[in-house]
C-alpha cells in the first residue's frame, strides 16, 4: 500500500525511447496519440496512484464519482503530455511552443540584490522546463536544483544522452546535511536554488499543514532552509494551458525570517490557488493525506 512517496517515479527506458522516436520521426501529434492508450493503462494497472488520485478529486476537490474517474484519466494524459513537451523542448523544439512570463521580473529583481534566491515549487505542472523560461535572465546566472538521489538513473542517463544538457547544477540531499553548505555557496554566487515542497518521504523530518481542507505532512527541509537563509524566496510554477502553450507564475513569499511554519502556510495557500486553476496538473500520485492507512 503506497501510504507515502518512496522517492521514485514510474516508467521505463523503452517507453521513453518510443516517445522520442515518435517526436523526432513522426511529430508531436503522434506522441500525444499514444498517450490515449498509456493513460488508460495507468488507470487500470497503477492501482495505488489511481486510488490516491481518486481520493484527491473525490474527497478533497469534492468531484462526483463519475467526474473523479474521468479526471484521473485526464490527469494521467496531461502528465504524459508534460513529459513529452519537456523532451521536445529539450531536443530543440522550444520554438514550437509559446510562453507567458508572469512574474519573471520578480526573479530578475532578486538577482539584482546579489544575494541569490530560493524558488519553491511543487509537482504542479511542468516545473522541469522552467530552465527554458530562465533564458530571459542573464546568461551567466546559474540554477541549482535540490533533489534526492533515488530517481531512475537509467532513464535520466538516457534522456541526458538524447536531449540538450540543461544548465542546471544538482545539489543532492545528504544525511550529513552537507547540502546546506552547497546551498549557501550557490547563494553566495548569486545563483538560484530550486526546491520542491510537496513530497514528504517517510521517516524524514516534517511539518504539518492543512491543504484542501485536511491536515497532512510536508517535508520540513525546504521551509526550514528557506526561512533561515536571509535571501528572497519565491513560489514558482509552470503550467500547461493549451496543447503548446505554457504559463510561468512567480510570486514573492512575504513570511518573516526563521518562521518555517508561516512559510509553509503561505506555500500551501499558493499551491491551493494553482490547484484551483489547474486541478488536473497536480501530479502527486501517492497517498498524500495518508487516507489509505487503516492503522
Amino acid at each position: 500500500m503506497a501510504a507515502e512517496w518512496k522517492g521514485k517515479s514510474r516508467g521505463t527506458v523503452l517507453g521513453y525511447k518510443i516517445f522520442i522516436f515518435c517526436i523526432r520521426k513522426l511529430g508531436l501529434p503522434s506522441a500525444y496519440f499514444i498517450l490515449y492508450f498509456v493513460a488508460a493503462y495507468f488507470c487500470f494497472f497503477a492501482f495505488d496512484s489511481t486510488r490516491s488520485t481518486y481520493y484527491y478529486f473525490n474527497k478533497r476537490l469534492n468531484y462526483s464519482k463519475f467526474k473523479s474517474i474521468i479526471s484521473i484519466y485526464k490527469s494521467y494524459f496531461v502528465f504524459g503530455q508534460t513529459i513529452i513537451d519537456k523532451i521536445a523542448i529539450s531536443s530543440g523544439l522550444k520554438s514550437k511552443f509559446t510562453y507567458d512570463y508572469d512574474g519573471i521580473d520578480r526573479i530578475k529583481e532578486i538577482l539584482k540584490q546579489k544575494k541569490g534566491g530560493i524558488l519553491i515549487s511543487g509537482h504542479m505542472g511542468n516545473f522541469e522546463i522552467a530552465q527554458h523560461f530562465f533564458g530571459e535572465l542573464e546568461e551567466n546566472e546559474c540554477i541549482s536544483l535540490l533533489t534526492t538521489n533515488i530517481e531512475h538513473t537509467a532513464i535520466k542517463d538516457y534522456l541526458d544522452s538524447v536531449t540538450k544538457k540543461p544548465n542546471i547544477k544538482i545539489i543532492l540531499i545528504k544525511e550529513d546535511l552537507s547540502h546546506i553548505f552547497e546551498i549557501n555557496a550557490a547563494l553566495a554566487r548569486n545563483e538560484i536554488v530550486c526546491i520542491t515542497g510537496d513530497r514528504y518521504i517517510k521517516n524524514s523530518k516534517y511539518l504539518e499543514q492543512e491543504l484542501l481542507g485536511k491536515k497532512t505532512k510536508f517535508p520540513a527541509g525546504p521551509f526550514l532552509i528557506s526561512s533561515r537563509l536571509q535571501v528572497p524566496v519565491l513560489f514558482v510554477y509552470v503550467l500547461k494551458e493549451t496543447k503548446k502553450h505554457y504559463h510561468l507564475y512567480a510570486r514573492t513569499a512575504k513570511t518573516k525570517h526563521r518562521d518555517a511554519k508561516a512559510l509553509l502556510k503561505e506555500y500551501t495557500q499558493s499551491l491551493e490557488s494553482m490547484i484551483e486553476k489547474y486541478p488536473l496538473q497536480w501530479f502527486n500520485y501517492f497517498d498524500f493525506w495518508n487516507a489509505n492507512n487503516k492503522k
